[in-house]
């Protein structure tokens, strides 16, 4: 390792950082993940309905 020119610290701090960040951000979308899991769906043609909706208020 002394032979190659890499601030290794800096390198091993890095990899820490994103190996960090990669967790938090799983963890956030398996919490995201179970909310929605806990919400009903839209019956079907919602979404249509409400463009529908705002098309003919203009």
């Amino acid at each position: 390792m002394k032979e190659i020119d890499i601030n290794w610290s800096e390198e091993i701090r890095k990899f820490i950082e994103a190996k960090s960040r990669e967790y938090r951000k799983k963890k956030a979308l398996e919490e995201i993940n179970a909310m929605l899991s806990n919400l009903s769906g839209a019956e079907k043609g919602t979404a249509e309905k409400y463009v529908r909706e705002d098309r003919d208020s203009n």
